[in-house]
């Protein structure tokens, strides 16, 4: 995905600390107090433009939504549909993925979403996909008891890596489905991606993995 500069979006965010939360290491452990509530915690890796948890907070006003995104000009479309609904359950991090546990306490978070990321195919390049073992180490340590990942994704191959990367760990599959949109699941919100694909009639794969009582 070829992304197009836009060199006023870092500072247009820092105007917005209350969408993009700026300097998240000093609210580890704490997000509760910043969102002024102790509803669950649902963090979205990868969030794009974030159609998805635009449409997961007005559904779940009951939920807290943190969205985390290493590129600006990408997360700027994401706070500005935040800002322009006026919700307050919905914030994300201009961060990597990778120094995710720089950001949040031991058990502080109830679920993960993983969207449509990148499928990283090589073999050289499987510790970069978010469904690896190094990955699962980090959210495991994060999540409370028996939390769960939401994976879903276009890519066949991914997919299969994914269930066996799962399963080789030890967490529970629940709901998987070959076909997300001609399955009988109830409640989903699609991303950008997700309905580019859907208009094209392409297959959804998507499951839920839950880790075990520690």
């Amino acid at each position: 995905m070829r992304l197009r500069h836009k060199p006023w979006a870092k500072e247009e965010m820092e105007k917005n600390p209350n969408i993009v939360i700026q300097n998240p290491s000093r609210v580890k452990g704490k997000w509760s107090e910043l969102f002024g509530n102790h509803h669950p915690i649902y963090v979205e890796v990868g969030t794009g433009k974030g159609q998805f948890l635009l449409g997961m907070g007005q559904a779940h006003p009951n939920v807290n939504f943190i969205g985390i995104e290493k590129y600006d000009s990408v997360l700027i479309t994401a706070m500005e549909r935040v800002k322009e609904a006026g919700l307050s359950n919905v914030v994300f991090l201009n961060e990597d993925v990778e120094e995710i546990l720089d950001f949040f306490g031991e058990g502080e978070i109830n679920r993960f979403f993983i969207n449509f990321t990148d499928p990283w195919p090589k073999n050289r390049h499987e510790k970069r996909r978010l469904t690896y073992q190094s990955f699962l180490e980090k959210y495991e340590l994060l999540l409370k008891e028996q939390g769960e990942i939401h994976f879903k994704t276009d890519n066949q191959g991914l997919f299969e890596y994914s269930l066996h990367s799962f399963s080789k760990y030890g967490l529970i599959l629940n709901h998987v489905s070959l076909d997300l949109h001609n399955s009988n699941f109830e409640g989903n919100v699609m991303t950008e991606y997700e309905q580019k694909f859907h208009e094209r009639n392409m297959r959804i794969y998507r499951c839920e993995a839950v880790f075990r009582q520690k």
